[in-house]
């Protein structure tokens, strides 16, 4: 098999057919069903839904319509090379850290947040590829910082949803049974199958809480979808993660498009010091638009989730989408200058780049 699709990636050219192999392992042939009678909105038969009127499906066939427009040069022409640095972290200062509410991305959405003396990850994924293999699929442009031995003690990793680039089996197995995993319904399994202790590991549906060592964490909504392989579309649940101390708190939005539940969760848990928020893999908007913000809609959730700074994700790691890997933060910018939003109030970091919050 490995022979045959490497074979089938010179026939058909690797690009293309590295994007097909991604999303067809995060289960675009199969569609979602319907609603679960005397269940939570978002709870279907044998699987998860996005509850909202506005939710639109995408389906293999619109996958192949992307491709094919691609194919057809519709997309927009890229940069060969990005003028992108990284800021060198050697991990002493958080390392050391006890008292100060830190933010540090590590890039894509893995972030480590340094609160009330806890250190927390988010979406960890220090592999070089986000992929089914390790022999093909997208590659890292900028590699992590900190690396991964220069880490403080995880106490808390955060994981949104189960796709390949924000659960990392690699990471999870470097990580080990030292933290607690906070993972949506049915992410627990994937864990348990890679030796991480059930003990060590919290389930949670939208809306429910746990508390540990004195921080809350709320399994908030977000509108996106799972799934690793040919099968299992929507099986698992995709969320967004509110964590509440006694003097802090902040929101981690993983991978979401626009949708009502930001200004529900702001109403319900704001205002947040810090709210961690995607702003790539956005075109063409036609297909990505249900499942993954733009930057104007990421500054817009910024303001529904009534947070006093945004730090931008999902951005400048691995190429996903047809938009220039370094656009992002750009319309970053523009949007919330246009939206009234003070510049200081959003944070476009360098990888390895860490931000006292407050």
């Amino acid at each position: 098999m490995k022979v045959f699709l490497k074979k089938l990636m010179i026939l058909l050219g690797s690009a293309s057919l590295l994007v097909l192999i991604l999303f067809v392992s995060l289960g675009y042939i199969k569609r979602p069903a319907n609603h679960k009678p005397g269940r939570p909105a978002h709870h279907a038969e044998n699987a998860f839904r996005n509850p909202w009127p506005t939710f639109e499906n995408r389906g293999f066939g619109d996958l192949l319509k992307w491709q094919w427009d691609r194919l057809r040069g519709k997309a927009p022409k890229k940069p060969q090379r990005y003028d992108f640095r990284i800021a060198e972290n050697d991990g002493q200062f958080l390392r050391t850290n006890g008292k100060q509410f830190t933010a540090t991305w590590i890039g894509h959405a893995t972030t480590l947040i340094q609160i009330e003396g806890h250190n927390i990850l988010t979406d960890p994924i220090f592999s070089s590829r986000c992929s089914p293999v390790a022999w093909a699929g997208p590659q890292r442009v900028m590699p992590p910082s900190p690396s991964f031995e220069n880490l403080p003690p995880i106490d808390f990793v955060l994981i949104s949803h189960n796709h390949y680039d924000h659960l990392d089996k690699p990471t999870i197995k470097r990580l080990g049974n030292r933290p607690r995993y906070f993972v949506p319904l049915f992410v627990g399994n994937l864990l348990r199958n890679l030796g991480i202790a059930n003990e060590r590991i919290t389930e949670l549906d939208w809306w429910q809480t746990a508390e540990f060592d004195g921080l809350q964490f709320h399994c908030t909504p977000t509108q996106h979808f799972s799934g690793r392989g040919l099968h299992d579309r929507n099986q698992t649940l995709w969320c967004s993660w509110t964590v509440i101390g006694k003097q802090n708190r902040f929101y981690f939005g993983g991978d979401t498009g626009y949708f009502p539940g930001f200004k529900e969760i702001g109403e319900k848990f704001g205002p947040f010091e810090l709210a961690i928020l995607p702003i790539g893999a956005y075109l063409p908007r036609w297909f990505m638009s249900p499942v993954h913000v733009d930057p104007k809609e990421s500054a817009q959730a910024f303001l529904d989730l009534r947070a006093e700074k945004m730090l931008a994700i999902h951005w400048g790691t691995f190429d996903l989408a047809d938009e220039p890997m370094d656009e992002p933060p750009r319309l970053l910018r523009a949007s919330a200058d246009s939206l009234g939003i003070d510049s200081t109030r959003v944070l476009v970091l360098q990888p390895g780049e860490t931000r006292v919050v407050k």
